[in-house]
């Protein structure tokens, strides 16, 4: 593999997400000059201007004029000026997965976190419990973590803790020395032809995990079953006596919080209890206590910073209360999977009625699991429909958030099931009808997030 060392002048395309955004601040850290296009100012660009780095916000060839290689996002299109103009000059272009696998192999003790769903919760709880181990981690979280002010945190040189994500096989550049598989499901849809593809995407993933490594895996996933089959180097967590690590004895509090035993090969480790809602989070604190164990951090630590751990912004995040009292909470929720886990944890909650208003992400997301949209929302009371968030395409796939209404409307007659493509509208409209003790959760991948900033009350805003 190449070393990213050999380039000191990096200009990195794209800059202002919040994956290549972290990839540039440790480039920074190790000494390089860098400098990035991004075609919007957002806090995230500020932060980077105000630690040094530089930001141009127009694409412009003359932007990469003198620097020594270029670092681009999944969002860059080749027929950026910046990327033709490169190539006329040889400079080197490197993807954010190249450049991370790159950085990761100047770690002793490196972490990816790959799976369809619960990386950043997993990637998540996994820093914060080595950083209060003092292991003084590296960390790269693909959401922002409020105890390391933002989505990276600059360790030093043993441990390195980041997500793996499988879009376009980008997790392949990786090469970690722990890799941690939570589960895998259908999606990203408009890359992979089907789930055989996608199995063997991981599959490939874990086979690159080196011998004196291990992989650390959810053997309650048919899928991942597959995918370990004939893999000595593994550990695996889950709900039966088979798994080296298993939940049993699983209760939850009124706020939907879970506690549980668990056992570790056969006998009784230590009692787990969450501040996070959700049977989903059970399996998530598993993966995070597995990979900390294993790198020998002590039970009680691990204990302890699971039940502090409170959540990333946009995981079942409290955000506030309406005029009338009720609660709203925001959810990056975007595949049927997870919308069926995160409306789980709500309904464990104590609540009268619970609203959702569910932001579509992507035309080919929402065609391919069309009928699993359809079917992911009967424990709500009341849900509320927006556009389609297009993201990076196009609408061209005959699909629509109105033909989505009318599959839910009657698959589910006895429901309030309305579309609304007007923000204030819906604001408006939920503010009005919402209940004291009511739960609303924005739901989505792309800014539905808005609509609960527009429903909380003065007061709580400044919460």
């Amino acid at each position: 593999m190449e070393s990213i060392s050999n380039y000191k002048r990096i200009h990195c395309l794209g800059i202002g997400g919040i994956g290549l955004s972290a990839v540039a601040e440790i480039l920074q850290n190790n000494g390089h000059i860098v400098s990035g296009t991004d075609l919007n100012e957002t806090d995230v660009t500020r932060h980077l201007e105000s630690v040094g780095i530089r930001v141009v916000y127009e694409h412009r060839a003359d932007n990469v004029d003198g620097v020594d290689a270029v670092v681009y996002s999944a969002a860059v299109s080749a027929e950026k000026p910046e990327m033709v103009r490169a190539k006329e000059l040889g400079i080197p272009c490197f993807s954010r997965a190249e450049v991370l696998g790159m950085i990761m192999e100047h770690y002793k003790n490196s972490v990816a976190i790959c799976g369809t769903h619960g990386k950043t919760t997993v990637t998540s709880m996994t820093s914060l419990i080595l950083r209060n181990a003092k292991y003084k981690p590296t960390i790269l979280v693909g959401g922002n973590l409020d105890e390391i002010n933002g989505n990276v945190e600059i360790g030093e040189n043993e441990y390195f803790v980041t997500e793996a994500c499988e879009y376009m096989d980008s997790f392949l550049h990786l090469r970690p020395r722990i890799g941690v598989l939570l589960n895998i499901d259908s999606d990203h849809l408009d890359y992979f032809k089907n789930i055989n593809n996608i199995k063997k995407s991981f599959r490939q993933f874990v086979e690159q995990i080196p011998k004196e490594g291990v992989v650390i895996a959810f053997d309650g996933n048919p899928f991942v079953r597959d995918v370990l089959q004939g893999m000595e180097n593994r550990i695996t967590y889950g709900y039966t006596e088979s798994s080296d690590y298993c939940a049993v004895n699983i209760q939850f509090d009124d706020n939907g919080f879970p506690e549980y035993d668990l056992h570790y090969k056969g006998e009784m480790l230590c009692h787990v209890h969450l501040s996070v809602p959700g049977e989903h989070n059970v399996l998530n604190s598993m993966a995070a206590f597995a990979t900390a164990h294993y790198l020998g951090v002590d039970t009680e630590v691990i204990t302890d910073t699971l039940l502090s751990y409170r959540g990333t912004h946009r995981r079942f995040d409290f955000t506030g209360y309406t005029e009338i009292g009720a609660k709203i909470i925001d959810d990056y929720a975007h595949h049927p999977t997870e919308i069926k886990a995160t409306l789980s944890a709500a309904k464990n909650i104590r609540h009268n009625d619970l609203w959702c208003i569910f932001q579509p992400h992507t035309y080919t997301r929402t065609k391919a699991l069309f009928d699993d949209f359809v079917d992911s929302f009967g424990m709500v009371d009341h849900l509320i429909i927006t556009d389609i968030y297009a993201a990076r395409e196009k609408d061209v796939y005959n699909v629509s958030s109105q033909k989505l209404e009318e599959a839910m409307q009657e698959k589910h007659p006895d429901k309030d099931i309305r579309y609304m493509g007007d923000f204030e509208s819906i604001a408006e409209y939920v503010g009005k009808n919402a209940g004291k003790d009511d739960i609303i959760i924005t739901m989505g991948a792309g800014d539905v997030y808005k609509i609960g900033k527009m429903l909380r009350t003065d007061e709580s805003k400044g919460e």
